[in-house]
């Protein structure tokens, strides 16, 4: 297997807990790779649902996907300013050329004025039970949520301008051509 560089590209995957693909991208550029988090950039990408519904998000999203945490964080850069969609998922792994997690419903949406909201908890207790997620699982869940929501409102990274015109300057000299 080839050692992944800055430069490459990634689909990524996201799973639910049973197994099944929920939805996919195909093309995401690597910017940087640190030892516990790798950051993606993608521009207008084609997102796909398992139905099969499709649609291109609009914008750049500047992506934190960790090895070690139970989330992944999305820097929206929007007309209005830098939005943020924190998915609480597994930690990803890199299968060949696709990055992939587990979607655990829960999101942490934050608006670009700083205010932020808890978003599918109904979807999450309904997976819950349908899926039987274990009480570890479950555990991991909240306490990550809790350590997410502490992060943002210290404005500890990535929740701050700066990494994010950082990564994008990366993106737009680097990659974006």
């Amino acid at each position: 297997m080839k050692k992944l560089k800055v430069g490459d590209t990634l689909a990524i995957h996201c799973y639910k807990h049973n197994g099944e693909i929920y939805e996919s991208s195909r093309v995401a550029y690597v910017l940087d790779i640190k030892e516990d988090y790798i950051v993606l950039a993608d521009e207008n990408v084609l997102i796909t649902k398992k139905d099969g519904k499709a649609w291109h998000a609009k914008g750049s999203s500047i992506m934190f996907f960790y090895n070690n945490r139970w989330f992944n964080i999305i820097a929206q850069l929007k007309s209005g300013g830098i939005y943020y969609y924190c998915n609480i998922a597994s930690p990803y792994v890199i299968d060949g050329n696709t990055l992939k997690y587990i979607d655990y419903d829960l999101d942490l949406r934050v608006f670009n004025n700083g205010a932020f909201k808890v978003l599918d908890r109904n979807e999450y207790n309904y997976h819950r039970r349908l899926m039987k997620y274990p009480k570890e699982i479950n555990y991991i869940i909240k306490e990550e949520l809790s350590s997410l929501i502490e992060m943002k409102k210290a404005g500890e990274f990535p929740f701050n301008k700066e990494t994010i015109n950082y990564y994008y300057d990366i993106f737009k000299k680097n990659i974006k051509k």
